[in-house]
């Protein structure tokens, strides 16, 4: 049986909390670390997949690799490295770089990556149309509300030519950055773990991958378009606050994240809706 807990509402607020008194109570360098590396690893994760791959590990990996692994499954983006931060969790695995670049700088947090080890496409889904030529003027599309999926989610639009940015528009793109929109969309701003349920109310929703799949999409076949995974700086990774990056613990993991077997068990599992991102 999986050891992996589920996270409430009241705890999330808890850690939050957890987080805003230490950063208002401690005096000391909040980018140094004094973890006890003799108990488990926990391991904060988006469920699918992250939280997937790393069960898989524990129930098929670590032991032999004299890893002792205990994964948190967090429904949000905030929460897995604000924990982390506040020692909550010793690491977590749901994020990709431009999005912990925005999240250190804004919430003055110090998250490291240790090892990248899959991409989730960025996919368009319709419950209406079955191609973007068949999106009408004036359609709607739903949008992550975070900074960085956001402008990811446009870069994907603009790739295909439904929109056109400008050309200073970067990793913090919004709509108001659109200098062409020839089909006239609207763009609504949902949580981006929202975009799935959104689509019933709207014409398309732009969805992250482990959304998608945890909602029972097939990014590889039910997207009206999808991420090129080539030179795709969205890979998603394991981080630690910053100091706990020589921790055996981690160490051990980000072996085993960037192992054959668990490239075969991604590939076999996800059917190309996940790639892993090392070779």
């Amino acid at each position: 049986m999986r050891n992996t807990a589920k996270i409430t509402t009241a705890v999330l607020a808890a850690g939050a909390l957890t987080l805003g008194l230490s950063a208002c109570g401690s005096d000391k360098d909040s980018s140094s670390s004094s973890a006890d590396t003799s108990g488990p690893l926990v391991v904060a994760a988006s469920p699918v997949p992250h939280a997937e791959i790393l069960n898989y590990i524990k129930d098929h990996l670590a032991k032999k690799a004299g890893l002792d692994l205990e994964v948190k499954e967090f429904q949000d983006y905030i929460v897995p490295n604000t924990a982390t931060e506040d020692g909550s969790v010793d690491a977590n695995y749901f994020q990709n770089q431009p999005y912990l670049d925005d999240f250190n700088q804004k919430r003055g947090t110090h998250i490291v990556p240790v090892v990248t080890v899959h991409l989730e496409p960025l996919g368009l889904y319709s419950h209406k149309v079955k191609s973007t030529d068949a999106l009408k003027s004036g359609a709607t599309v739903a949008v992550p509300n975070d900074a960085v999926n956001e402008a990811r989610a446009l870069k994907l639009l603009a790739s295909k030519g439904l929109i056109t940015l400008k050309d200073d528009a970067g990793n913090a793109a919004t709509p108001q950055d659109i200098s062409k929109n020839p089909k006239n969309l609207k763009f609504k701003e949902v949580e981006a773990a929202q975009t799935p349920r959104s689509l019933d109310d709207v014409d398309a929703a732009v969805i992250n991958g482990n959304y998608a799949i945890a909602a029972d999409l097939k990014p590889a076949e039910d997207a009206l378009v999808l991420e090129s995974a080539t030179n795709n700086p969205y890979g998603n990774f394991l981080a630690v606050k910053k100091g706990n990056e020589d921790d055996p613990r981690v160490k051990k993991l980000a072996k085993l994240l960037t192992s054959p077997e668990v490239k075969k068990f991604i590939e076999d599992k996800y059917a190309g809706s996940v790639i892993p991102s090392f070779k």
